[in-house]
């Protein structure tokens, strides 16, 4: 048995002077394999396949060590590129890449030698790369989710992945409002005491509870954020009236909204990139799964298990969607119009299903109210409690009925896996940001007497001081009392439901499947949480340090349900999706929080009995009063920036960067199609030689 041939590189400067391909060494009749190759029009892309490949016929020399022949070939390939890239970045087999990066490191080594520029050059880089590296390092939570992604899947990780981004910005938000809105308050001295209002114009505001306090309203004072918490550090209408404090309180709103744009921006876009690659079709192929997924850097069988199922379950989703494809594209015109008219009455069933969900979560609110009136609520306190919870009730039991039935409508619509996901997110994060919506838009009606400013109660301060004497805090009980009671409602379901159910299935009916873990759900119940953040934030200062203790308790609890309650997912989607819609969701999550937040601050006058800014027309007045009383060359700056002498060159410069961009990103854009049509080349190049060499071994047979 002739023992086969190892193909080793040979010199390139033995190719010849003309840059030809090197004759076989045993001639054959008629043109030889590397004559009718180097016809070829992919022939002239041998460069890109790396060192170590020979063209296509070549025979390479015998009698020469493997090491020696990829050192001088990559020093032969590093020394013909003008671009000097990484090693990691080179698609060369791994022995090349490794003399490649020796290579490159004696070269900058030789010139680091004699300049101290490029020395300190070079210490900052790996300064750089340490600090990156112990930014991953201090992730926390890294091996957990790792774990996951192995035993539930990349999507279910990716869950747990926003949980960790979330928390993190939570902790900054917490940290802004520690740093400027508490310390300046207690640095100038303790908060005087509540301003005597009886002979005021605007009401009388009293939030202390006189005489001896029972337990039982000690407990729905915090149940319900009134009481002692209303006339706490909690609330706005804690905070005295100070002209810094002012600043600093209105300067926290903007820092902490400024950094989550930025924070989320960056997360999208890195996750865009992966979106991107997976669905133009360069990533999703089996060959690639099968032959470049591997990382051969493991170490340990857990890991090896994890990453085995990882793979699998990616192969898993692209046979499910590539059966969903084919079905889809061998339909005749008849089942087109079915599964049009189909998904046609299935978004009108879902369009009613929220205008209803909405119009309840509105009228919960209004009579909300009128019921705190009535005398029987009154002298009750636990029917008190309930009327006071009746939005939040009703707005988490709408969010907790109806996206199981947009679960179990979208399959019906025949889309693929990952189209299912995405259609689910967007009703359901259309029902929850809608819900709470309308729960703002009854407040802010309330407040402004339905935007009546000559009714009787708000002609005289501009806003219903008769039943909301002090607005902001009313709006921050609303957003506590919403997360709260979120978080009370996924300790009932995990303690409640989730557990027995496990318990009884085990025991009683093993055969019974076990829950799987709900992604968009989970997903959806997190952007949720933290757009009631960002509202309540500005009217209830320690709402981020709460959310904080909630999804880092939420962490937990639902490692343990999935770990011990969940099996894995039947159907998985695409992870590189969920890396970038969750974070657009989330974005939009923030603009729809923008809006009620400044609709507040510019337009509604501040209450006169509590806050920071009693006395100013508008919230946002304190800050051209503050202005104005720097020094002319401050006030002449600042107030330039709010001109159109500034606005004006500015958005020009953004549409001239925006239009380089574009055109970049087209070029861009037209090499990588020029690449494609190289690859497609290649691959017929592959199939004519097949079939020559088909051709001229039957020939040779006769």
């Amino acid at each position: 048995m002739e023992e086969p041939q190892t193909r080793r590189a040979g010199n390139p400067q033995d190719w010849g002077s003309s840059g030809s391909w090197p004759e076989p060494r045993q001639a054959r009749a008629g043109p030889s394999l590397s004559s009718v190759l180097s016809e070829l029009p992919s022939a002239a892309t041998v460069r890109y396949r790396g060192p170590g490949v020979l063209p296509w016929g070549g025979v390479e020399e015998e009698g020469e060590e493997e090491d020696r022949s990829f050192q001088a070939l990559a020093e032969a390939a590093h020394q013909e590129q003008q671009d000097v890239l990484p090693s990691r970045e080179l698609p060369w087999p791994m022995q090349a890449r490794r003399a490649h990066r020796k290579s490159q490191a004696r070269g900058q080594a030789a010139q680091a030698s004699g300049s101290r520029v490029t020395h300190w050059t070079l210490q900052l880089r790996r300064s750089k790369e340490k600090f990156q590296r112990a930014l991953q390092a201090a992730k926390p939570w890294a091996w957990t989710l790792k774990k996951i992604g192995g035993q539930f899947g990349a999507g279910t990780a990716s869950y747990f992945s926003l949980l960790r981004f979330l928390l993190a910005l939570n902790i900054l938000a917490s940290l802004l409002s520690v740093c400027m809105a508490l310390l300046p308050t207690w640095l100038e001295g303790p908060p005087p005491p509540p301003p005597d209002t009886h002979n005021s114009t605007c009401g009388h505001y009293d939030p202390h509870l006189q005489g001896l306090v029972s337990f039982p309203s000690q407990l729905f004072s915090l149940l319900s954020g009134e009481g002692f918490l209303e006339r706490s550090p909690l609330f706005y209408g804690f905070f005295p009236p100070r002209p810094r404090l002012a600043i600093t309180y209105l300067s926290r709103t903007f820092a902490g909204g400024l950094l989550s744009l930025l924070l989320i921006l960056h997360r999208s876009v890195s996750g865009l990139k992966q979106t991107l690659l997976a669905e133009s079709g360069a990533l999703t192929s089996y060959s690639h799964r099968v032959f470049s997924a591997w990382d051969f850097g493991l170490c340990g069988q857990v890991h090896v298990q994890l990453r085995r199922r990882q793979i699998l379950g990616e192969l898993k989703l692209e046979l499910e969607e590539a059966d969903v494809r084919r079905r889809a594209a061998v339909r005749t015109l008849g089942q087109q119009v079915w599964v049009w008219s189909v998904r046609a009455l299935l978004n009108l069933l879902v369009c009613g299903l929220l205008a209803a969900a909405f119009y309840g979560v509105y009228w919960a609110t209004g009579a909300s109210v009128q019921l705190q009136e009535a005398s029987i609520v009154q002298k009750a306190p636990l029917l008190k409690l309930v009327v006071d919870f009746l939005p939040s009730i009703f707005v988490s039991g709408v969010n907790f009925v109806l996206p199981p039935v947009f679960k179990l409508l979208a399959p019906l619509e025949g889309y693929t896996q990952s189209h299912q996901v995405i259609f689910i997110l967007l009703r359901t994060v259309f029902l929850r940001l809608a819900s709470l919506v309308m729960l703002l838009v009854s407040l802010w009606s309330q407040i402004t007497c339905g935007g009546d400013a000559e009714a009787p109660a708000c002609k005289t301060c501009g806003y219903n001081y008769e039943e909301l004497p002090c607005w902001e805090t009313r709006i921050g009980q609303e957003m506590y009392k919403l997360l709260l009671f979120d978080l009370l409602t996924g300790l009932a379901v995990t303690l409640l439901i989730q557990f027995p159910r496990k318990l009884l299935c085990s025991n009683l009916c093993p055969k019974v499947a076990a829950q799987e873990f709900q992604v968009p759900d989970e997903v959806l119940g997190l952007i949720y949480a933290q757009t009631v953040v960002w509202v309540g934030s500005f009217f209830c200062p320690l709402l981020p340090l709460l959310n904080t203790v909630k999804f880092l308790l939420l962490f937990y609890l639902k490692k343990l349900t999935l770990f011990s309650t969940c099996s894995p997912a039947a159907r998985t989607f695409r992870a590189s999706a969920a890396s970038f819609f969750f974070p657009l969701v989330l974005l939009l999550g923030l603009a729809v929080s923008a809006v009620p937040v400044l609709y507040s601050i510019f337009l509604i006058p501040p209450s006169k009995l509590c806050g920071p800014f009693r006395g100013q027309e508008s919230i946002w007045a304190q800050i051209p009063e503050s202005i104005r009383g720097l020094s002319q060359t401050s006030q002449d700056f600042l107030f330039f920036l709010g001109t159109q002498a500034f606005a004006v060159p500015l958005l020009l410069l953004s549409s001239i960067l925006m239009a380089y961009t574009v055109a970049l990103a087209n070029s861009h854009g037209r090499l990588i199609s020029e690449l494609k049509k190289q690859i497609e080349t290649e691959s017929q190049n592959k199939v004519f030689l097949a079939r020559r060499a088909v051709a001229l071994s039957s020939a040779q047979a006769l």
